[in-house]
């Protein structure tokens, strides 16, 4: 039996203003909405692809669940939704949110976890911001659709072994990634991998975390060349696609791809929602197919492993399939350098600029920067809402700049504003340690022992009865006594009494 596991990307971003103008005056809790569309373009681009995709897929996808359960083999698939998206889903299109709402409670659909921003977070060195942002979603996921992931896929399927063993370590059974040629080798991506060791002592193949690896070809012949009438298989029919998954060996075949292939990028007269309703008849015509959820597969033993080091790490963009379709020029890697090194100075000083900081690591405004010509420079420049990279360039790397600036400015208002009660308490201790001396000196003086004073004792004479008289104060009113006579009487009296 080969299983079919099959996913669907969905996401919009938050896209920058044109040339904002000028923003020292802009207060900060405004500065998202002055460098940012609030509504304009970006409501304009979600309403369009509400009306020409979301709605009418999800209706299919939800009666071909319907239609199926219970049976034998089920219809199954999968969805990875930013975050941005699902904010922007709640604020312009409520009804669409509920929809999906019913599809999470078939539970024949899976919800995967991702970045919130659909962010380049994981390439960071340090891991914290990338590990913020999966919470963030795992956190959205269950208030907005009511479950919780067990299976990630990275931002643009962006994976090397260090970022699936940040994923393993914040508890998820898989993560999904690109079948690259150059990793696979001579291997098929039809098959359940592992990641590989991040070092000599790491844990054995079993107990690592699960590998999706999307079969590229198959995804791409109904995402990129279903109504490409130059292409040698056009058309494209659901028995004939049918027929190619039967025909492909191995043990479950990774079909991923961008929800807006329906209705949007493959227009509604190509036939692209007949073929979605009919495939999972024609599939079923076929005894060796059934359709299979991530968390299900993700019990497999693993045959090998996908070991990508960091410095060849892989992604589903463009021809290369590596990170050149947001780091591939001077323009892209500035942006991102500076991101990076914004992180710990916006976390640590200027909490009110995070929201827009990680608006601008959105991995679209540095897909826009890219100068890649031909096919991939096509692509490129059908997604761009600018004129040139470079305008893109100029308009990012403005809103980063001004984040820097303010943080900067209230940094320096803040060590000024301590400098001044660093002295302030300064002058304070230098008058308390004064008073402490003076008090320090008193107890000191107290604690001394009293001088030794020599009293000189006279012999004292016998006193008579004359001198005892003469010793007393007496007042005597209107009396005059001669004392000079007395004493004389008195000395005449003793030598007489002699």
């Amino acid at each position: 039996m080969t299983l079919i596991l099959l996913g669907f990307e969905i996401h919009q971003p938050l896209r920058v203003k044109h040339f904002p103008g000028p923003s020292e005056h802009v207060e900060d809790e405004k500065l998202v909405d002055h460098f940012f569309s609030s509504n304009g373009l970006n409501k304009y681009v979600f309403d369009r692809a509400a009306k020409k995709c979301y709605y009418p897929t999800t209706h299919i996808l939800l009666e071909l669940i319907d239609i199926f359960k219970g049976q034998k083999r089920e219809f199954k698939c999968s969805f990875n939704m930013s975050g941005v998206w699902l904010e922007q889903c709640e604020k312009w299109q409520p009804d669409l949110l509920e929809l999906f709402k019913q599809v999470a409670k078939t539970g024949r659909a899976e919800f995967l976890g991702s970045t919130y921003f659909h962010s380049l977070a994981s390439l960071f060195k340090n891991k914290e911001e990338f590990i913020e942002q999966v919470k963030m979603q795992n956190q959205a996921i269950k208030d907005y659709l009511g479950v919780k992931p067990s299976v990630f896929i990275n931002t643009e399927m962006i994976y090397n072994n260090l970022i699936a063993k940040a994923v393993e370590d914040l508890g998820f059974k898989a993560i999904f990634t690109e079948g690259v040629d150059r990793v696979l080798g001579w291997r098929s991506p039809n098959y359940v991998y592992a990641r590989g060791p991040i070092s000599e002592s790491d844990k054995p193949l079993k107990d690592r975390i699960r590998v999706f690896t999307r079969n590229y070809q198959l995804s791409d012949d109904v995402g990129y060349r279903f109504s490409a009438k130059n292409w040698n298989q056009w058309p494209l029919t659901a028995e004939k696609y049918a027929i190619w998954l039967s025909s492909t060996p191995g043990q479950v075949i990774t079909l991923f791809m961008d929800y807006e292939t329906f209705g949007e990028h493959q227009p509604d007269e190509s036939g692209i929602f007949f073929f979605l309703k009919a495939l999972p008849w024609k599939i079923f015509d076929w005894q060796n197919l059934d359709f299979v959820l991530p968390s299900e597969i993700a019990k497999a033993e693993p045959v090998g492993e996908i070991d990508v080091h960091e410095n060849n790490t892989i992604s589903w963009a463009d021809m290369e399939r590596d990170t050149s379709a947001w780091l591939g020029n001077s323009m892209q890697k500035m942006t991102f350098e500076e991101l990076e090194k914004l992180e710990t100075l916006v976390k640590q000083n200027g909490q009110q600029h995070i929201r827009m900081w990680r608006l601008l690591q959105q991995s679209d405004l540095l897909y826009y920067m890219c100068t890649k010509w031909w096919n991939d420079g096509d692509v490129h420049k059908y997604f761009s809402p600018f004129s040139t990279p470079h305008d893109a360039f100029i308009n990012t790397i403005s809103g980063l700049s001004e984040i820097k600036l303010r943080v900067v400015k209230e940094l320096a208002v803040m060590n000024l504003k301590k400098e001044k009660e660093g002295q302030d308490l300064k002058d304070l201790m230098k008058g308390l340690e004064a008073k402490l001396e003076t008090i320090q000196k008193t107890a000191k003086q107290r604690k001394k022992k009293p001088e030794e004073v020599n009293v000189v004792v006279k012999e004292e004479k016998p006193m008579t009865p004359i001198d005892f008289v003469l010793s007393e104060e007496v007042d005597y009113p209107n009396t005059y006594i001669n004392v000079e006579n007395l004493m004389q009487i008195s000395d005449e009296i003793k030598r007489r009494v002699k």
